[in-house]
């Protein structure tokens, strides 16, 4: 199957945890092996079929918008102008459905870059079957991963299906920052800022929230230091 063409890209954040690096640009333009994160992310989209992708701004957005109507190559790029009010991930998406239409999107964060052995997006795309899941997760091992520490978000079944790691001291998953799911899916949230995680939680719990895991090496540039690391792990892989 061909997997969905048009993306939602999260790139409103304001970046605290990077500073200074944001001090004077967006998350979203922190560069890393010189190119800007959200440059790293669109250019998946774009080799995985997208066409279209809407990029919400918040943190210094007119020099973001600046950069994305410079890229010179697709996806083609519509804003979702978040300026007034940060709206985190769930409220960001509500308030792009009416620039997304009903069809399936991929939904990715600007903070993931990653080596990949096989088709990371590819493979997401043939999990996804909108009839019994309400979201498609892309998820990580933790072991080898870069910029994450925490414990771990999943546990995967032999399905697909996802649990979240509730009480138990750890999983072996995390989530990488790329989903698939409809945009209708918060359509019911609340108003104003809200996080999908929610939602999330409630489709586990109903058996509805699916996942697969990258072939690769999966870096969460969060903050400086995990910004070098990536660095480093990229001029690896290339030499």
């Amino acid at each position: 199957m061909t997997g969905p063409t048009s993306a939602m890209v999260l790139a409103a954040g304001l970046g605290t945890r990077m500073r200074p690096l944001t001090d004077d640009r967006p998350k979203a333009l922190v560069e890393v092996a010189g190119r800007a994160l959200i440059d790293h992310v669109l250019d998946r989209l774009a080799d995985a079929g997208v066409a279209r992708a809407v990029v919400n701004v918040h943190w210094f957005a007119d020099r973001l918008e600046a950069h994305l109507a410079g890229r010179g190559q697709g996806p083609e790029i519509t804003i979702s102008d978040e300026r007034a009010e940060l709206l985190e991930t769930g409220g960001g998406l509500k308030k792009a459905i009416p620039l997304l239409g009903d069809d399936p999107v991929f939904v990715a964060n600007i903070d993931s870059v990653w080596t990949d052995r096989s088709d990371a997006l590819a493979k997401l795309a043939s999990l996804w079957a909108p009839e019994r899941m309400d979201a498609a997760l892309l998820l990580a091992r933790r072991e080898g991963s870069i910029g994450f520490e925490g414990g771990g978000d999943f546990f995967l079944g032999e399905d697909g299906q996802l649990t979240f790691r509730g009480e138990a001291a750890e999983a072996p998953y995390a989530y990488m920052g790329v989903h698939i799911c409809r945009p209708g899916y918060v359509a019911d949230g609340p108003d104003g800022p809200f996080s999908l995680s929610g939602l999330w939680r409630r489709s586990a719990a109903e058996g509805r929230l699916f996942g697969c895991v990258l072939d690769g090496d999966w870096m969460h540039v969060g903050d400086p230091g995990a910004r070098d690391e990536a660095e480093a792990r990229l001029a690896r892989e290339a030499g």
